[in-house]
């Protein structure tokens, strides 16, 4: 009973919450496209004839974002390379590269390649959240491991002066990511989005200019 109502107060929040509707009305698939966005126009995260990786892109919010900064592209197109990354599947969205699977595997790396084409990556986006337990220390260790992933796969890309915007949550394990964060970047930042949701303990990092840039 008491999980029924916690549904139907939450899909109450849903149907009312002004970022919702304002997604809808934009033709943006999920409201989470505007905290990507405050965060762009305060860091100045996106610009045009970027390489950016969206990893985790389903249902394509971000990717969507992306590919309106770089429109505008002389005969059409954009300015830009966007290559969206995940393992469910993502409704197509014009210009943007989706490859479907996990990014460990060799076969997906492969056709990432294909795509960059030598070339090094601006930024790398995560929106990635793990499904939480409501075990605190289970769930800030899945949390972590996703982290690693998306340092281990910027550091395997990016350019070294590129960036990551990571979703993690300020609780347990938060200090351990920002420790990494700081090991790998030389600047690090914390965003909490107004979009991100007032009982949500989300909060995005951002690191930019590789410490250790990998040789040539």
């Amino acid at each position: 009973m008491a999980k029924k109502k916690l549904n139907k107060n939450w899909l109450h929040d849903h149907i009312n919450d002004p970022y919702v509707k304002l997604a809808q009305k934009e033709g943006y698939r999920a409201r989470a496209v505007y905290k990507l966005k405050e965060i762009d126009e305060s860091e100045r995260l996106i610009m045009p004839g970027q390489v950016v990786v969206d990893l985790g892109s389903t249902p394509g919010s971000w990717s969507q974002y992306l590919r309106n900064k770089m429109a505008g592209a002389a005969g059409g197109g954009i300015n830009g390379t966007i290559i969206g990354l995940d393992m469910l599947p993502m409704d197509p969205i014009a210009d943007v590269h989706f490859i479907l699977g996990d990014f460990r595997e060799e076969a997906m790396l492969a056709e990432l390649k294909q795509i960059l084409r030598g070339r090094e990556v601006d930024v790398v986006l995560s929106d990635i959240a793990p499904n939480l337990s409501g075990i605190a220390i289970a769930d800030a260790a899945r949390v972590e491991e996703i982290i690693d992933l998306a340092l281990e796969f910027a550091e395997a890309h990016l350019k070294p002066s590129g960036a990551l915007l990571v979703k993690c949550f300020n609780g347990n394990g938060y200090n351990e990511i920002l420790i990494k964060f700081r090991a790998t970047f030389k600047t690090v930042v914390s965003k909490k989005p107004k979009a991100s949701r007032d009982k949500s303990s989300e909060i995005f990092l951002l690191g930019r200019i590789l410490k250790n840039p990998r040789p040539n």
